[in-house]
């Protein structure tokens, strides 16, 4: 006698016919919101939530959509940062070229660490992406071109396709805002699309999904090359942002800030990261001035929204609303 949840993942279900109208509603209503946001706000400070926000939604698709938990992908986000912000110094390359070469190199990145880590699961498959993470940190600490523990300072923001001056906070605030609602919609649709699909069966009941003929490393694979790329492509613009690669970026803190940010928000929901990441980032920012507090400061408010807040502010707002966020 089948269980409901083994009945459930007899066949794949189809996604749904186009956009719930209150997702629709809940995108316009951010891209309003954001296209105010620098007008209100310092645009330097916003930018840093979005390629966060970008960062976060990355590692949601592979935790909240693939049931994969990495405490590497500070791997993907920093060595893409690193390889942008060397390609618009030292090769002098335009800054749309530095960015797409730091996605090309995170995917790569991916592709050669989740052929080895999709190998094992739960804690093994975490611990797995940790200890690769921390090899591409001693890379960082040692190779010549990454600048040691200075890093690599005083990268040019260039000029967007030879026409668009990235000196100017506003300009380049317009544009970062386009890769990240870029990177959003394509996240959005991968969760919708029939492999989305797949992936959910496979995070709810791998051992059924085996048993209906489905291929689970290949979509594990890709699920964890996206993921990278994504992770890479917030690196990478953060690089040119902040016209800075150090390594903060690689360090494993920032993996386990990243995985806070989407627990914070709402794990397996499409706006939670986004949130989790607008969080943790104001909270840094204006309790910076209690020093060393602020990690208390945010571990006393990660409990308690754990404790009142199990499936994240997000996921408990869906689950109010009793429609999908």
């Amino acid at each position: 006698m089948t269980t409901q949840s083994e009945t459930a993942l007899v066949t794949t279900p189809a996604p749904p016919v186009g956009t719930p109208r209150h997702h629709i509603a809940i995108f316009v209503g951010l891209l309003v919101l954001l296209l105010i946001a620098p007008f209100v706000l310092y645009p330097v400070f916003v930018m840093k939530v979005l390629c966060f926000a970008l960062f976060a939604s990355a590692l949601n698709l592979l935790l909240g959509f693939g049931g994969l938990l990495s405490f590497g992908h500070a791997a993907f986000f920093g060595s893409a940062s690193y390889v942008a912000a060397h390609a618009a110094k030292v090769w002098g390359l335009n800054p749309e070229f530095a960015i797409l070469l730091g996605v090309a190199a995170a995917s790569l990145l991916g592709l050669g660490i989740g052929a080895l880590a999709i190998k094992r699961q739960g804690i093994y498959f975490a611990m797995v992406t940790l200890a690769f993470a921390q090899m591409v940190y001693f890379i960082a600490v040692q190779a010549p071109f990454t600048g040691g523990e200075d890093g690599i300072q005083a990268v040019p923001r260039g000029m967007l396709f030879g026409i668009f001056d990235l000196s100017s906070d506003f300009t380049l605030y317009f544009v970062v805002l386009v890769i990240v609602m870029g990177g959003l919609l394509a996240i959005y649709r991968i969760i919708h699309s029939p492999f989305g699909q797949v992936l959910k069966a496979i995070r709810d009941n791998e051992p059924r999904s085996i048993s209906l003929g489905y291929k689970v490393d290949r979509y594990k694979l890709a699920v964890f090359v996206m993921s990278a790329g994504l992770a890479g492509l917030a690196g990478a613009t953060k690089a040119i942002v902040f016209q800075l690669s150090s390594l903060t970026d690689v360090y494993w803190s920032m993996s386990g800030e990243v995985v806070l940010m989407t627990l914070l928000g709402g794990m397996g929901t499409v706006f939670g990261p986004f949130v989790g990441a607008a969080a943790i980032v104001t909270m840094q920012n204006y309790f910076a001035g209690f020093g060393a507090w602020v990690t208390v400061i945010q571990g006393a408010i990660f409990v308690a929204s754990v404790l009142l807040f199990r499936e994240g502010i997000v996921g408990v707002l869906a689950k109010w609303l009793k429609k999908p966020l």
